[in-house]
């Protein structure tokens, strides 16, 4: 499962960073290596300690999965003037899109709560980091006044709006910092479902 293999590491990692001598760059070489295990292909520029945080700064060339035809429209969306003001990936979806989504993350909230109702106000807090709009979160409240079932929202899963939940799905799911065999379920289906797209 992912909780039994990234936390430990990363964990580990920690533990021994805070004994080095070399702290600066074994840091270096450690956020490297974390985004490699994601195949981005990363190099710290910068690396600054301040009010009880680090700030880092990267280079990024193209990770390995990415087509090179989307990596340059990439780069040239970020070049223009108003790169960064483009709309964001979830107001991209059609509503029938929107409604997946929401769904697809109330069942991993519910897979997480097994055989007892999730609490809101518990639930939103967490939720609002994760960089979902309002009319997503109440979406997602909507959704979870009923049971979701895995099976139907995988039916005719559109792989972009899969890899718009994983990363959303895998932040939930470890919301607890562990993540049950109905979550895993969740998360394989979503992965496999991506992949689908980018096969």
């Amino acid at each position: 499962m992912l909780s039994q293999i990234v936390r430990p590491m990363v964990q580990t990692q920690l533990r021994l960073l805070a004994k080095s001598q070399a702290t600066r760059p074994t840091l270096v070489s450690t956020v490297a290596q974390w985004l490699g295990f994601l195949g981005v292909r990363a190099h710290v520029t910068q690396l600054d300690a301040s009010s009880g945080k680090i700030t880092i700064s990267l280079i990024v060339d193209k990770p390995e999965a990415c087509d090179d035809h989307d990596w340059q429209q990439i780069v040239k969306n970020l070049e223009t003037p108003n790169g960064h003001l483009q709309t964001p990936l979830l107001a991209d979806l059609t509503p029938q899109q929107q409604s997946k989504l929401q769904r697809l993350l109330a069942y991993v909230l519910q897979a997480g709560n097994p055989g007892q109702p999730v609490k809101w106000e518990e639930v939103y807090t967490q939720l609002q980091p994760l960089g979902l709009d309002e009319t997503t979160l109440l979406g997602i409240r909507s959704a979870l006044k009923i049971p979701q079932d895995l099976d139907s929202l995988l039916e005719d899963l559109d792989p972009d709006v899969a890899a718009i939940a994983l990363p959303k799905a895998v932040s939930i799911a470890m919301l607890d910092h562990k993540v049950n065999q109905s979550e895993d379920a969740a998360l394989t289906s979503l992965l496999n479902a991506m992949k689908q797209g980018t096969g």
